[in-house]
């Protein structure tokens, strides 16, 4: 089981092996977290993502992180969760974090960030976005140390009640 624990904060900021990125499928920046990242990580980050050739919803892509703290930028791209069945979108959400986990452990990345994955403009409810996060990261997350770093003071208010226990 992964060491998992949940924070306020900047999720630019982290410094360690990997941030994961709430991408779109172009990969070429956009709002929320993603353009957080892209700005925070300077137009390399760009030029790396335009040869990547996009990413499909649930995949994941790995990135230098240039100037970030973190050394690499996972970049994997959630669901838009009206487009699908709750069913579907939480599938499709959990292979977000399993494939990022996988990417992660294939580049022997073992401090990683998340944010919450789907929960801002692509609708995903966040009290679900967190129970998704929380449980698939548990359970795929053997040999990291990961933190779930959230900006939104709404998600946060809701992780402190729902998971007191690894909420700082």
């Amino acid at each position: 089981m992964a060491n998992l624990k949940i924070k306020s904060g900047d999720i630019t900021t982290f410094e360690g092996d990997a941030i994961v990125n709430a991408a779109n499928e172009s990969l070429l920046g956009g709002g929320g977290v993603d353009g957080a990242i892209h700005r925070a990580a300077g137009v390399e980050l760009v030029k790396e993502c335009a040869t990547l050739g996009g990413c499909k919803t649930g995949e994941a892509k790995i990135t230098s992180g240039y100037r970030l703290k973190a050394r690499h930028v996972i970049h994997t791209v959630g669901p838009v969760y009206y487009e699908h069945s709750p069913q579907r979108a939480q599938e499709l959400l959990e292979s977000c974090y399993v494939n990022s986990i996988k990417t992660a452990e294939e580049h022997n990345c073992r401090t990683l960030a998340f944010p919450l994955i789907s929960a801002g403009v692509y609708g995903y409810p966040k009290d679900k976005a967190l129970e998704v996060a929380v449980n698939t990261i548990k359970k795929y997350g053997n040999d990291i140390d990961a933190v779930i770093i959230l900006f939104d003071r709404e998600a946060y208010s809701i992780a402190k009640e729902k998971y007191s226990d690894i909420t700082e």
